[in-house]
């Protein structure tokens, strides 16, 4: 009796493909969860915009929103075509300064807010930031495999603006002492920063 041959079973090299089929079924599952993650960040910005008091978080908050949109748009557009997008991936280039407050200051103890209206702008910006982070944590899972070679380029690139857009808020919390940032004693850190030693290269 003659075994029926499965179709998935040949093997096929990238080249005889067409690019917009030039997908390892990983691949498309992966695409699909970072551009899903991209599209709950975008829809809970929304959610957001009436609600946020702070005249600079609202900024901020549509400063991304339109370059999430624009990353969307180019990912869509590069995991449908499987070619370069028409709009490539664009640099996102944060409002705010770089300097970061260290310390800790007393602060009541944190627990979940159970009515809508207690929500504030600390919390908004919490929920923007792990909105950001599960943005670049996709994109970075989705490019670490992705087969075609257009689709990883769009995947990583989104990385580091993810990244950036993270950081943003980051800054932002910290200039409101949302986010503190504790230090260890100058000797613990000293001791830290001082535990490695350069490696001698060895020719071989």
């Amino acid at each position: 009796m003659q075994q029926q041959q499965n179709p998935n079973s040949q093997m096929k090299q990238s080249e005889s493909l067409p690019k917009d089929k030039s997908h390892g079924a990983h691949a498309i599952f992966d695409a699909h969860e970072a551009i899903s993650t991209v599209i709950g960040a975008m829809e809970h910005y929304k959610m957001y915009e009436t609600n946020i008091q702070c005249q600079q978080l609202q900024g901020i908050l549509t400063n991304q929103y339109n370059y999430l949109s624009q990353t969307y748009n180019t990912m869509v557009d590069a995991y449908q075509s499987g070619q370069k997008p028409t709009q490539p991936t664009t640099l996102y280039n944060m409002e705010i300064s770089n300097d970061v407050t260290y310390g800790m200051q007393p602060s009541q103890p944190k627990q979940p807010e159970q009515n809508p209206q207690q929500l504030n702008d600390q919390c908004y910006s919490s929920f923007m930031l792990g909105h950001l982070k599960a943005c670049a944590t996709g994109a970075t899972t989705a490019a670490l495999e992705a087969t075609n070679p257009v689709m990883r380029r769009v995947l990583q690139d989104s990385v580091a603006n993810f990244s950036e857009m993270a950081y943003e808020i980051f800054l932002y919390q910290n200039d409101k002492s949302y986010y503190q940032v504790p230090q260890f004693d100058d000797q613990t850190m000293t001791q830290l920063l001082n535990s490695y030693a350069p490696m001698t290269q060895q020719q071989h």
